[in-house]
């Protein structure tokens, strides 16, 4: 499929299509994985190109059993993704002290209820936080910028005990991870 007649019309911070409600018949499997890293790779070669990745994330949903599909109206095509598809690279608190958050494929959204952070392992067996995207879709926060927030944060106790690390953002407690007895995240 030529892509470039789409790719020249793409707005990059466009709208995002109405994926969760596109069901094709037609389904199938494409050698497509998003790495830990935030990577895309087509049959073992990064995509080099940010805005056909961009194209790409706007069609990727996470169906009911978990497994991830680029879905368009004519066709699903289901990829693997080693972690979440998506990377947190940057945040920006506003004047009333809404963090936003931008993803390594241009989503900005504001971190608060809608976008909370919770944490979850890695498969490497890691707490790191992530933020809910969209299509049950969710990002990582970055290492640089976990770093980042953590400068920003600030201690709280939990109520059975220990200590929480995090951030007020839209009005909500936002994680970024707990303290073990030596103060460390």
């Amino acid at each position: 499929m030529n892509l470039e007649p789409l790719l020249a019309h793409i707005d990059p911070v466009g709208e995002i299509p109405p994926v969760d409600r596109w069901h094709p018949e037609r389904v199938g499997e494409m050698d497509l994985v998003i790495a830990a890293d935030g990577r895309w790779l087509h049959e073992g070669a990064p995509i080099a190109r940010p805005r056909l990745v961009r194209l790409l994330s706007t069609i990727l949903r996470r169906e009911d059993d978990g497994r991830h599909a680029l879905v368009t109206p004519a066709e699903k095509q289901f990829i693997r993704v080693e972690d979440r598809p998506f990377v947190v690279v940057d945040a920006d608190p506003d004047a009333q002290g809404t963090w936003w958050l931008t993803t390594n494929v241009g989503d900005r959204l504001a971190l608060g209820e809608d976008h909370r952070l919770s944490l979850s392992e890695t498969p490497a067996g890691e707490t790191v936080p992530e933020v809910p995207v969209r299509f049950g879709l969710a990002a990582r926060l970055g290492r640089n910028l976990y770093y980042r927030l953590v400068e920003a944060a600030e201690c709280r106790a939990l109520p059975g005990g220990g200590e929480e690390l995090g951030l007020d953002s839209g009005g909500v407690w936002q994680p970024l991870g707990r303290l073990d007895d030596s103060g460390a995240a």
